[in-house]
């Protein structure tokens, strides 16, 4: 059984407009559960009347998409040990489709050597075209920077099908993740200290290295609505992505890497800001320093994770990380689409 967790916060009308269609879609293969991250809203109030038959969990405080998730699963263990194989970590503004969930089940199933995939996201806003958050799977390049089957940076593609195989991915999105229990147990969960953005690809490269197969099963699509809580260039978002970024790179770079990645990545980080500044975009630019600072100031609290995930590393190196520059093939090469940039 699939336990398809919706993590709530403030989003009483994402719930009444996309909720609908997630549980008329999921049966029998899933159960859907709405975990409730501290809303201030009506959201609690509004599931308990409008869809009471819905399992609620409820939690306290606002702990931010990665530690909700991890607790929102810990409660499900207590209250039902063992009752699900699969938990799918499903946002709150995504329309899914008739029967969904069965291709998701039917390629578990038949390859134990995958331990996370996710289905082809397509935009609630325009239904032929990619979603941003994921596309159909997601990849980094040397230098940390995410990048999708049919979205470089903010260009994204209409969908023709050119994705349509599953291959091996670097990363699959939060936004619609399916995980086995046991890779998820495995490796941890989500790294709570992340708050928001990054988290999933951390995640992923943790399973990657352990040699856990990570896919997207396009035959399985839904429509996202993206940026519900923090819209595109909000500085909360750019801190988040850059501090989460740079922690993930070293929390997983080989020992070889860390050093040079890390100097090019001091580098890239000034030009960011700089840019955001030339435009006038102070509170951007501010964002960027405040996160390369932070970075710095908790960067020695995770060694003891550098060190374990180093040690389980059993993938070196890892196929699907790009050795290549998306930088620079977007903005000198002018490569934007995702076959330009990694011709199959």
């Amino acid at each position: 059984m699939i336990a398809v967790v919706i993590l709530n916060w403030n989003g009483v009308e994402m719930l009444r407009r996309f909720l609908p269609s997630v549980l008329a879609h999921s049966a029998p293969e899933g159960e859907v559960i709405v975990a409730d991250n501290g809303s201030t809203d009506c959201s609690v109030e509004m599931l308990r009347q409008e869809f009471p038959t819905v399992r609620l969990i409820e939690m306290p405080d606002n702990t931010g998409f990665a530690e909700g998730y991890n607790e929102a699963f810990r409660r499900i263990e207590q209250e039902t040990p063992r009752h699900y194989d699969l938990y799918l970590l499903l946002n709150s503004d995504i329309r899914t489709t008739e029967g969904w969930l069965r291709p998701l089940r039917t390629y578990m199933d038949a390859h134990p050597e995958v331990a996370a995939a996710q289905p082809k996201l397509r935009a609630e806003w325009a239904h032929d075209t990619f979603e941003y958050a994921g596309g159909a799977g997601g990849f980094i390049d040397r230098d940390g920077y995410p990048f999708c089957r049919g979205r470089l940076f903010n260009v994204v593609e209409k969908d023709h099908g050119q994705y349509d195989a599953v291959v091996p991915l670097f990363w699959a999105t939060g936004a619609a993740l399916l995980i086995r229990v046991s890779d998820w147990e495995a490796v941890g969960g989500l790294d709570g200290r992340f708050f928001a953005h990054n988290e999933e690809i951390d995640f992923c490269w943790r399973l990657r290295a352990r040699g856990r197969g990570v896919v997207c099963v396009t035959d399985s699509v839904v429509y996202h609505v993206g940026g519900g809580t923090l819209p595109k260039e909000n500085p909360r978002k750019t801190y988040l992505n850059f501090r989460n970024n740079l922690t993930m790179l070293f929390k997983n770079l080989p020992e070889r890497e860390l050093r040079s990645v890390m100097r090019r990545r001091t580098l890239l980080d000034g030009v960011a800001l700089l840019k955001f500044a030339l435009g006038g975009d102070w509170a951007n630019a501010r964002a960027v320093w405040r996160a390369r600072r932070d970075y710095r100031a908790w960067r020695d609290d995770f060694l003891p994770d550098r060190r374990n995930n180093l040690a389980h590393t059993r993938l070196d190196p890892i196929p699907e990380r790009c050795t290549r520059s998306l930088l620079w093939a977007f903005f000198f090469k002018g490569q934007r689409t995702f076959g330009q940039f990694l011709p199959s």
